[in-house]
């Protein structure tokens, strides 16, 4: 059993605590959190409360540290962690840099450090069909994606919160929901080349934008269209159009509480096929994955190619949410 400390018990950090009671191979002891009623929080949730990452570091019966905290804190702590041996799984995105991202797995490695990501999309029981049919060849050559999560959550978080920071949280859609996306989008169409985007503050007075648009050229030639909006109620779609055909995931419901999936294709000669996927929880798939790479059964399900190749295409959004131009991605 992996016993695991939660640095951030806010919002996504009481959803990973719920979500693994009673896992079978991590077993949350502990946690961190600088809220005033972090303790009640912490007593609540059946763990233990620390004074801080230090205190995690300091009591070796801790094997894995999950982080849910400020997206610019990551690329730090998860260099502290990972020289102490201890296996971590950080929530998305894994940095807010490439150069950071870049550190943070290099020091990981040479720790012999799991590094997991909240990119728990990937982990959809339709997205795993998406791939199969993907990888199959059945759509033909990849042309173009177009997605997007939107949803109404944050409308009840104060306005200190650090989700409305443009500091911690820049481009505050993308940060939030439109990096699932583009994790999809670059696990399906390789590294990207190039982005254009606009982040607005339409329907709200969030200080890092409620509004995005974003379209992101990839290597191979192939574009991917990304929505991401803070202010109307949830929507999740992604899909999928290629030379022979295409495919499209729809969320029933927000994937923090699932109700299931509806998987749409149109390939050429089959027509249009529709299929249901029961609920299920990909956030815990995602945990699985990364307590079974820690026990050393088998690889995390996401190259670290692909953790930075996210993180470096985040980039150069955010440089073209600032400029209204075209930005490279470095």
């Amino acid at each position: 059993m992996l016993n695991a400390a939660v640095i951030g018990l806010g919002w996504w950090g009481k959803t990973i605590v719920r979500t693994l009671a009673n896992h079978d191979r991590i077993r949350v002891t502990a946690g961190v959190d600088p809220a005033p009623d972090a303790a009640e929080t912490a007593q609540s949730l059946g763990i233990v409360l620390l004074p801080g990452l230090a205190a995690v570091l300091a009591d070796r019966a801790i094997h894995v540290v999950i982080l849910c905290t400020p997206h610019k804190l990551h690329g730090r702590q998860i260099a502290e962690i990972a020289a102490t041996g201890r296996h971590i799984f950080c929530e998305k995105p894994l940095c807010l840099t490439r150069a950071e991202a870049e550190h943070a797995i290099a020091i990981c490695f040479a720790h012999n450090v799991v590094l997991g990501v909240g990119h728990e999309r990937r982990f959809e029981p339709p997205m795993l069909e998406l791939r199969r049919l993907v990888e199959s060849g059945a759509l033909g050559t990849l042309l173009q994606i177009e997605a997007n999560f939107s949803q109404d959550k944050f409308l009840a978080l104060p306005p200190d919160n650090w989700r409305l920071s443009p500091v911690e949280a820049p481009a505050g859609p993308m940060t939030a929901t439109g990096i699932h996306l583009l994790d999809l989008s670059i696990s399906f169409l390789g590294p990207a080349e190039r982005a254009l985007a606009s982040c607005r503050t339409l329907g709200t007075s969030f200080a890092n934008g409620d509004t995005l648009a974003a379209m992101v050229e990839f290597k191979s030639g192939a574009h991917a269209m990304i929505s991401a909006i803070l202010t109307t109620p949830f929507e999740g779609r992604f899909a999928i159009y290629g030379s022979q055909g295409w495919a499209e995931v729809r969320d029933k419901t927000h994937p923090e509480a699932p109700e299931g999936w509806t998987f749409t294709t149109d390939i050429r000669g089959e027509g249009r096929k529709s299929q249901e996927f029961a609920s299920a929880s990909s956030v815990k798939a995602n945990l699985d994955a990364f307590a079974d790479a820690c026990l050393g059964r088998n690889p995390y399900p996401m190259p670290d190619s692909q953790k930075v190749e996210t993180v470096a295409a985040l980039e150069a959004i955010f440089r073209s949410v600032v400029s209204n131009q075209i930005e490279m991605v470095s």
